[in-house]
């Protein structure tokens, strides 16, 4: 940005500071008004920090600035205006834009300010400067509390904020191009500091107990001034060179000693003795080409180890978001005098700082009077100053402060939440990563300590540092660290420095703990697990509630007296009764529902008043959803809401009994509550690794072997020693047989420089022969080396695929053979529709062979196709659910909208705002009276009749409107308790005589009151499920469904249900079924009797029915039920009118003159199953 463009106000501001001549600068009269105008303006400067960027270009710092600050020293006023000034513009461009910026033209921007930045740095490498800071800042330091004002805590601030802002800016090092040894712009700061005084101040301000307000300031600037250090090479300064350091640089030379001269044979081995234009062109053999033949190579044969399929293409472009993270931190040796000053500074700081600094940032950061992420310098400090003291003369008094169990704790702690920030804050991952970095160097530097601890010869510190290995390998937390960072270990967000530094500190955790467990011989540690409490659902049935429905009718009258005193009594009190505890470890949910079967009790047991009261301290404290009404109710209201819950099927938990062998309940009927169980246990050395045999970890540890020729030799130690660990120790080399690994392999045997890895390289030779060895037995080792293995597959692949299956310890459930899947396919094919029973329950009470689960079976069952979804098998319970004013109100509109449609109660469920079933839908009709039976509910079809001739020879059609037989079993139809039978303890002969000598007279009794239609469709009903289970010869409950409206009259009628339960017939089930059923346990034999009983007084009494008079050739469903019922038991009689039905399937045609003669002559008549279509007389117009 060029002068010319400037502001004019901003330019006319800069030319009122002064001017320099010679080396005198000249201030103008209104130079403090000019800074304080240019603080102003950087105030109010645009998102592009514009008024930034034209003081930068115009140089404004460096020609006025600096001037002014270190010759007008003196004017009090301007000096702190223009320190202001200066810590306002050299504030990190991070702080200036909040953050990189991804738009092009904003990061422009961005790198405009962050160049003028180092141009402010490289300004401020003078002694002159400082040195006026220095004085300054030392004068104010001078004076003690009493006599220092506000104003010079502000300076004093300002002075240490201006010295972090210029120790911050990064260095360019495209323009430095600076080299080890060699004085970089950082450097000649850092040696302007030193000549200055400022880190005698630095470190006055770091041991002052009286300057601990300053101590989170300095910890920041020390931290900037050590950031492109290495703790042990500046240990090692000025010692000479130490003869390891001479060992490790001539290793390092033989190692690209040998590299070159492999390149120059290579190259000369390239070289022909004499040149050929024509090379050749050759066939390789076994290796495909695009098509089907073989490569044509067309250069020399010693060009053929580089061949590649990928030579020439182009590379796959990896997104932005896949590429792995970029190294931030880099170390470089800085010039020797340079180094030497920060090698005192840091034996000093050591030596009289460090603890009590630590203590006060400590301090700050657990009373949270620090800035976000600060505790970030005080990880940095810990892992340098720990590292320096371990490199130079350990001394453990030194760094006493954070050598405990606490800081442990809190470096886990740390560590362990920016692992889970950088989980979740997936936009800001790369930062908490790299402040995850910092706080694993931290935490490796304190073990190494530790470790180093063992090693001193006072015996107080080998103490302690037992004590301190004791606490952290008893914790869990500690043990799991380093499993839970390897496998979210993500290369897009962690450096390769990362990895390396977790490699290096399980190394050192897994040696000292082997180290520790081999000196102790027993360790007992802590273990954690999540225990899975299980507690049983609460069943469907009643467990405790007995009481019938009649007799809960019975009693309610009496209640509702009870209850209607009690309403009209004012002085009521709910206090007493407290329905909810908040102490308890129950659910709120189910203290809800607890309360509600609180009420039923009281009202079964005649307390009225008590379970009004406890009806509304419920309604106080579970006001939401009105479940135990509105807050404003009605005295009918709340009368009606009593009735429901007395007569409701509520949920009742069954106590538990002392050993129970069923105790152990399937997944389906469980709830399963993850419960965090402490104990002890004896530690083991050898399970605690086998936690590492993971592919994750593996991975990790082969991508950072693929770096072993940057690596040092101690990181490719540890890498060795860990997969040694993997492969020898726990005896899983399967676990490294890898293609990719493999490759490094051979990459690494046929590295010329291959003698410097003596260690790796034993170890490649030492899997290779493992993995030839096992191939020879097991083929299938070459296709597995296509992926990574888990232990499973290991196991598998050394002893033998399909061990597993028969292990004892496997964990897998047991297979399923052809023979086991037939008998599972046929129990379940017999006991499905079998009523009053679990299925599955049945089948596993059959199967014996071998012990399988409910889980199992289910899935099973899923998996073979003979059910659908493993929720046909899950058990529902029932809940009550009242209904509000509004919703009252809308059922009544949509009736009344609804109720000339043909499938009134479809409309109403199809409209209905809350989502309800439909037998409450249908209950609160019927309560509202806008129904008087259940019948008028039923979805109705009209169907259209085939032309009948008529005696006047026309052909007429007629509608007819019939319940849908298959829409009434979608309706959810009260259920009724289900009766025994008295004859359970008979023999079946007797028990079945027993019930057709009283249904004998029950049925006479129900012709006297007019129901021979329905006892006659009863008898048909019962003869054709006997002859159906005669043909197919299996037995399945058959449902009755009354298509006539006579018939259903007799189904609801007392007396006839009686009958019913007297002939065996089973009731429909609570809430699930709507018809009554003809049970599958009664044989055909048992049916034909008891349906021989139903005509025995029929025939004594009547010979024979007349025709209907009413229309001619028609008779009533009656003379049809009777006529069918007499042909089927033998009892045949001719009748003169013909029956009145419509023959849709038979396989032939009989008129009526065969069916008389077949009468007359007593031939017997076969049987045949037709269907009818029936009509009903009583719509005819």
């Amino acid at each position: 940005m060029d002068l010319y463009i400037m502001n004019c106000e901003l330019l006319a501001t800069c030319s009122a500071l002064g001017y320099l001549e010679g080396g005198t600068y000249h201030k103008e009269p209104d130079c403090l008004e000019s800074v304080k105008d240019l603080i102003r303006y950087l105030r109010h400067e645009d998102e592009t920090r514009d008024v930034r960027q034209q003081l930068g270009a115009a140089q404004i710092l460096q020609s006025d600035l600096l001037p002014i600050l270190t010759q007008h020293r003196q004017d009090k006023a301007l000096f702190d205006a223009v320190i202001r000034l200066m810590v306002n513009l050299t504030q990190p461009a991070l702080l200036c834009f909040g953050s990189v910026p991804k738009d092009p033209s904003v990061r422009h921007h961005f790198l405009q300010v962050l160049t003028y930045l180092q141009t402010y740095k490289e300004a401020f490498a003078s002694e002159k400067a400082f040195g006026v800071l220095s004085e300054t800042l030392y004068e104010l330091l001078q004076l003690g509390w009493e006599d220092r004002q506000e104003e010079d805590n502000l300076l004093i601030e300002r002075i240490l904020l201006l010295v972090r802002n210029i120790l911050h800016v990064p260095a360019n090092l495209e323009q430095e191009k600076r080299i080890d040894d060699d004085a970089s712009v950082h450097d000649r700061l850092l040696w302007a500091i030193h000549l200055s005084g400022m880190d005698d101040l630095l470190l006055f301000l770091s041991s002052s107990s009286a300057e601990q307000q300053w101590s989170l300031h300095v910890l920041e600037i020390v931290s900037l001034m050590f950031r492109d250090q290495n703790p042990e090479q500046l240990a090692g300064v000025g010692q000479g060179r130490l003869a390891q350091e001479r060992s490790t640089d001539v290793a390092e030379l033989e190692v690209l000693r040998q590299r070159e001269m492999a390149e120059k044979r290579a190259r000369a081995l390239q070289r022909g003795n004499r040149h050929s234009r024509f090379g050749g062109s050759y066939i390789v053999q076994g290796l495909k080409s695009i098509g089907e033949r073989d490569v044509v190579f067309h250069k020399g044969l010693h060009n053929l180890q580089n061949y590649s399929s990928d030579l020439g293409k182009q590379p796959r472009r990896v997104p932005k978001r896949r590429q792995a993270a970029q190294e931030l931190s880099i170390y470089r040796r800085s010039v020797l005098n340079v180094r030497l000053f920060l090698r005192d500074f840091c034996s000093e700081f050591l030596e009289n700082c460090y603890n009590p600094l630590m203590s006060a940032v400590k301090d700050h950061l657990l009373r949270e009077r620090a800035q976000q992420h600060d505790e970030t310098y005080y990880m940095w400090a810990m892992a340098f100053f720990m590292a320096f003291n371990r490199a130079a003369a350990f001394r453990p008094g030194f760094v006493s402060e954070t050598l405990s169990v606490r800081t442990f704790h809190f470096v886990e702690q740390n560590l362990t939440n920016y692992y889970e920030m950088m989980l979740t804050d997936r936009k800001e991952a790369a930062s908490w990563a790299r402040r995850m970095h910092l706080a694993l160097k931290a935490y490796q530097e304190l073990l190494a300590t530790v470790n180093e601890m063992d090693a001193c010869p006072d015996e107080t510190v080998r103490e302690s540092s037992r004590i301190i290995k004791n606490n952290i390998f008893y914790m869990m937390e500690y043990r799991e660290l380093f499993l839970a960072l390897f496998r979210k270990f993500d290369e897009r967000y962690h450096p390769r420095s990362f990895l390396r530094d977790l490699v290096e500190t399980t190394h050192l955790f897994l040696k000292m703990l082997e180290r520790f467990c081999r000196s102790r011989g027993n360790l007992i540690v802590q273990n954690k697990r999540k225990k899975r409490k299980k507690k049983k659902k609460v069943q469907d049935q009643d467990v405790a509630f007995s009481h019938s429905p009649g007799e809960l009718e019975a009693m309610w009258p009496a209640l509702a007296e009870q209850l209607l005193l009690c309403a009209q009594d004012p002085e009521l009190s709910v206090d007493p009764i407290v329905p909810f505890d908040a102490a308890s470890e129950v659910p709120v949910e189910e203290q809800r529902v607890e309360a509600m079967v609180r009420i039923q009790d009281c009202l079964t047991a005649g307390q009225a008043s008590q379970a009004l009261a406890l009806l509304r301290s419920a309604r106080e404290v579970w006001p939401e959803g009105n479940v135990f009404g509105p807050p404003v109710i009605s005295p009918g209201e709340e009368m009606q809401l009593l009735k429901q819950i007395l007569s409701a099927p509520l949920p009742r938990q069954q106590e538990s009994v002392e050993g129970d062998a069923e105790e152990e309940e399937e997944e389906e009927e469980e709830e399963e509550l993850q419960v965090v169980q402490v104990s002890e246990k004896e530690f083991n050395f050898l399970d605690y690794l086998k936690r590492f045999a993971s592919s994750t970890i593996v991975r990790a540890y082969a991508l950072l072997l693929r770096s072993y020729r940057q690596n040092n030799a101690h990181t490719n130690h540890c890498i060795a020693k860990m997969l040694h660990r993997l492969a020898h120790d726990l005896g899983m080399e399967a676990l490294l047989f890898q293609l990719s690994l493999f490759c490094l392999f051979n990459q690494l045997l046929s590295d010329p420089a291959a003698a410097a890895y003596k260690e790796l390289v034993t170890f490649a030779k030492y899997i290779l022969g493992k993995f030839f060895a096992l191939a020879a037995v097991n083929q299938k080792a070459f296709v597995e080396l296509l992926f990574w293995k888990n232990t499973t597959v290991v196991r598998e692949m050394t002893q033998g695929y399909g061990s597993l299956d028969s292990g004892s310890s496997s964990n897998r459930a047991p297979v399923w053979s052809p023979e086991e899947e037939a008998q599972l396919q046929e129990l379940y094919l017999a006991h499905k529709d079998v009523e009053g029973q679990d299925v599955v329950e049945t089948i596993l009470a059959h199967l014996k062979a071998v012990p399988r689960t409910r889980k199992q079976v289910i899935h099973h069952l899923v998996r073979m196709g003979l059910a659908d979804s493993v929720k046909d098998f899950q058990r529902k319970g029932t809940q009550i659910v009242l209904w509000t004013e509004d919703q009252e109100l809308e059922l009544q509109r949509l009736f009344e909208e609804f109720q000339d449609s043909d499938d009134v109660l479809g409309d109403i469920m199809k409209n209905i705002t809350a989502k309800r079933s439909r037998a409450r839908v249908v209950d609160k009709l019927l309560a509202l009276g806008l129904v008087s039976e259940r019948r008028q509910l039923y979805k109705k079809r009209r169907k259209k009749l085939a032309p009948s001739c008529m005696q006047n020879g026309e052909e007429s059609q007629r509608d007819s409107w019939q319940e849908d037989p298959e829409e009434e079993e979608e309706h959810l139809l009260e259920g009724q308790s289900e009766d025994e039978e008295r004859e359970e303890g008979l023999p079946a002969g007797q028990a079945q005589g027993s019930s057709s000598l009283s249904a004998e007279n029950i049925s006479q009794s129900l012709r006297q009151e007019g129901l021979s239609a329905p006892l006659l469709w009863l008898q048909s009903s019962l003869i054709r499920a006997a002859n159906d289970r005669e043909e197919d010869g299996c037995s399945q409950a058959i449902p009755l469904v009354p298509l006539t409206e006579e018939n259903e009259d007799a189904m609801e009628n007392e007396q006839f249900q009686h009958l019913l339960r007297k002939l065996g017939i089973r009731p429909p089930s609570s809430g699930q079924e709507t018809f009554w059923r003809i049970p599958a346990k009664l044989s055909s034999t048992q049916l034909r009797r008891v349906a021989t009983s139903l005509s025995h007084r029929e025939n004594k009494e009547e010979e024979g029915p007349e025709p209907n008079p009413g229309v001619p050739g028609e008779q009533s469903p009656s003379e049809e039920h009777r006529a069918e019922a007499q042909e089927a038991t033998g009892e045949e009689k001719w009748r003169s009118a013909p029956k009145k039905r419509q023959l849709l399937d038979s396989d032939e045609d009989e008129d009526d003159d065969g069916r008389r003669q077949a009468a007359v002559s007593g031939t017997p008549r076969i049987h045949r199953k037709k269907r009818f279509q029936i009509e009903d007389e009583d719509e005819d117009d």
